[in-house]
């Protein structure tokens, strides 16, 4: 026996989904079937409500309600900070912190040869017609510390070095962690970049 169409259709759809498999999705949708109809519309709304209610701020490239988006039409805001993520789950990540009062600019993704991405692939123009359009004293690279995000940053200093400061967020051991599980990347890093005690 076969799933009726509208059950199969679901789950071919959702199985398109990042780390989604067949099964998972089969799972996702057997729970649907069982809620009510209310939760299911309310889901309903939600997907759709997601393009229709999210813009691309033009400045940073964050998807937002407004354009500008809130952190770039913040006055109060440092002009002059200007802190380069690869996504905007990153950017959430930062200011989450509440450690940060610059401005974001979104790459787009990290330059991965295996996959074809390369620079021009990523908003590299638009981040250099920021930079010199605005009156950027520092830019912060934080990317992730993987060979895909230490291939962007040493891109990204090396055609933008002469133009401003840059800099990148530290790295080294997490808090609460162990030496003897720590990698070897991570240990030399936080030789590399320790602190004063």
């Amino acid at each position: 026996m076969r799933y009726p169409h509208s059950i199969q259709n679901l789950i071919d759809r959702l199985s398109l989904l990042p780390s989604v498999g067949p099964k998972t999705a089969e799972r996702y949708v057997f729970y649907l079937l069982n809620q009510d109809e209310e939760r299911l519309n309310e889901l309903a709304e939600a997907i759709k409500d997601l393009k229709q209610k999210t813009t691309v701020c033009q400045t940073c490239l964050a998807a937002a309600e407004n354009n500008p988006c809130s952190i770039c039409a913040n006055e109060n805001r440092s002009d002059e900070l200007l802190c380069v993520v690869e996504n905007l789950q990153d950017l959430v990540a930062i200011e989450s912190t509440k450690q940060y009062q610059g401005k974001y600019f979104i790459l787009g993704g990290l330059i991965n040869t295996i996959y074809g991405i390369g620079p021009e692939k990523l908003n590299t123009e638009k981040l250099i017609k920021i930079i010199q359009k605005k009156n950027i004293k520092e830019l912060i690279l934080a990317l992730n510390f993987t060979l895909e995000g230490e291939t962007t940053a040493l891109y990204l200093n090396k055609i933008l070095k002469n133009k401003l400061k840059i800099t990148r967020l530290a790295k080294g051991l997490p808090a609460g962690s162990d030496l003897e599980y720590a990698d070897q990347t991570t240990l030399t890093s936080a030789f590399k970049y320790r602190s004063e005690f």
